[in-house]
């Protein structure tokens, strides 16, 4: 039994409507970004319409304040959407949390024609079948005890009070293992088609009530009536659930464009171990809006070069081809062109290209760059109390508050590495202090607290910890307060110090 699903062509003619559904689970992510401009462009082409959705449902991983960010940064790559929570729209509410109701209400609907089906593991006997499989050397997936309960069995277990969760019901094969498949189209990449033996009865509605990504993720796509789904290569092994739910509910499918990943220079996926991914970094940093767009707009590779023609009337430099605007690209990207292989997210060419807006900028428009970022009235203000008993002039401002303005401060051993330490054991200390920071909130109460709970279990002191901190982060012995230095020179920016400072140990030639 093969379900042999496409496009529908009704979708051809729709209007067109695109969406972006980050989480607010931290800083917003430059593949956010990346996805979202990818969507936006494609929208305005066509006439269309941007979503943005709020995936608020993972309640354990939720930030409260990241709802804001990815708004503002957003905002700040000049991307604007036409529906939103923030802006509101006829398709909403656009948080997920606020839709609840209507999860559970499609969930009864797949519970009621067989499509779904309700499961009484508790976490624990789910995690020892998970153990059980990976000892027999077999790819971990939920092995369906629940699956064949009756209506009676599961109202019986219901009536106990037994918590449950609701999975979908992946369609077996009826002449064996390999028969049931489910195959959709990639735009990019033609016809894709998964096994169901490789397809897991995925949970949809968890037990605290919130849905898992994937049903909140179908339902509001039909609900918002979402033509083109275009996001990260990353989902495609998610499709075919994705697709599954459409039949199962009946409805036509969306068109899916699978966008090629991020990658680091050594070609593995982008990450925070070995490139800043927060915008929010981006914009404490120094870069402007322009330039980190223009970057993101080169991923992939669908822009239309110009012809050397153009670029002679222009009169450009060659290597100055890929330095364009929002509406050149408007005007310039096709999606037909886009390569399969990751895109290189290249911190040199990036910061070549801020440099090259940087040189465009009249005098008076540098000076308004700087005063809205690295000199703003704000950061100045956080600054300021931190040194104003510690000086004699105003003049020694600059001397002590350096480190706060510099973009690569890097100390030397005889500064990092306290007495009866070595470089390895300092090292390794350093690894587990930026592990500590990431999951801090970024108040010096909590730093600090993560911190202590870190050095009592290393067997440090709270001398020797925070001298190796104020080093990485000032390059020097003393500083202004070390933990209120911290909270004003930012998350991302701080946790970045952190990993150059690994990074250059490591490989010297990078901190040279």
């Amino acid at each position: 039994m093969t379900s042999e699903i496409t496009s529908i062509s009704s979708k051809a003619t729709a209007p067109v409507r695109v969406r972006i559904a980050p989480s607010p689970t931290g800083d917003p992510h430059v593949g956010t970004a990346y996805i979202g401009l990818l969507n936006y462009v494609f929208a305005k082409q066509r006439g269309g319409k941007f979503v943005l959705r709020i995936e608020d449902t993972d309640r354990t991983r939720f930030v409260a304040s990241s709802e804001q960010m990815i708004f503002d940064a957003l905002r700040w790559v000049g991307l604007q959407w036409d529906e939103g929570p923030d802006v509101g729209g006829p398709h909403g509410p656009y948080r997920q949390s606020e839709r609840t109701d209507i999860y559970r209400e499609y969930c009864q609907i797949l519970i009621d024609n067989g499509s779904a089906y309700r499961a009484f593991e508790t976490a624990e006997e789910l995690e020892a079948e998970r153990k059980a499989q990976m000892a027999a050397k077999q790819a971990p997936k939920y092995a369906g005890a629940s699956r064949n309960y009756t209506a009676e069995q599961a109202a019986a277990l219901m009536a106990e009070g037994k918590p449950y969760t609701i999975r979908l019901r992946v369609p077996d094969g009826d002449k064996g293992p390999g028969v049931a498949s489910t195959t959709f189209r990639d735009e990019l990449r033609g016809d894709i088609t998964f096994d169901h033996n490789n397809v897991d009865d995925q949970v949809l509605l968890k037990s605290d009530g919130f849905p898992t990504y994937h049903l909140a993720n179908v339902v509001d796509d039909h609900l918002m009536e979402i033509t083109d789904v275009i996001r990260a290569e990353e989902w495609i092994s998610s499709t075919p659930k994705h697709v599954l739910l459409y039949r199962a509910f009946g409805w036509d499918l969306p068109r899916f464009w699978h966008m090629p990943l991020l990658r680091n220079t050594d070609k593995s996926k982008i990450s925070k171990r070995k490139n800043p991914v927060s915008l929010i970094y981006y914009r404490q940093a120094g870069f402007l809006p322009q330039a980190m767009l223009n970057f993101l707009g080169l991923m992939g590779g669908g822009m239309a070069q110009p012809t050397e023609q153009e670029i002679v009337n222009k009169g450009l430099d060659m290597k100055l081809a890929d330095v364009f605007s929002l509406p050149e690209m408007l005007e310039r990207f096709d999606f037909q062109r886009i390569s399969l292989g990751g895109p290189v997210f290249d911190l040199v060419k990036l910061k070549w290209m801020n440099g090259e807006y940087l040189r465009k900028q009249t005098p008076d428009e540098f000076f308004a760059a700087l005063r809205q970022t690295i000199f703003s009235d704000e950061y100045l203000r956080a600054i300021a109390p931190l040194v104003q008993t510690r000086i004699e002039t105003l003049g020694q401002f600059g001397d002590m508050t350096g480190f706060f303005f510099s973009d690569d401060v890097m100390p030397p051993q005889d500064v990092f590495v306290p007495k009866k330490r070595t470089v390895e054991d300092t090292l390794a200390f350093a690894t587990d202090m930026l592990a500590t920071l990431e999951a801090s909130d970024w108040v010096a109460e909590s730093i600090d607290a993560g911190l202590r709970e870190l050095l009592t279990a290393k067997e440090w002191s709270v001398k020797e910890a925070y001298m190796l901190l104020r080093a990485i982060l000032t390059g020097k012995t003393a500083s202004p307060p070390l933990l209120e230095s911290l909270v004003v020179f930012g998350k991302a920016r701080s946790l970045d110090r952190v990993r150059r400072f690994l990074d250059a140990q490591k490989n010297p030639r990078r901190g040279k």
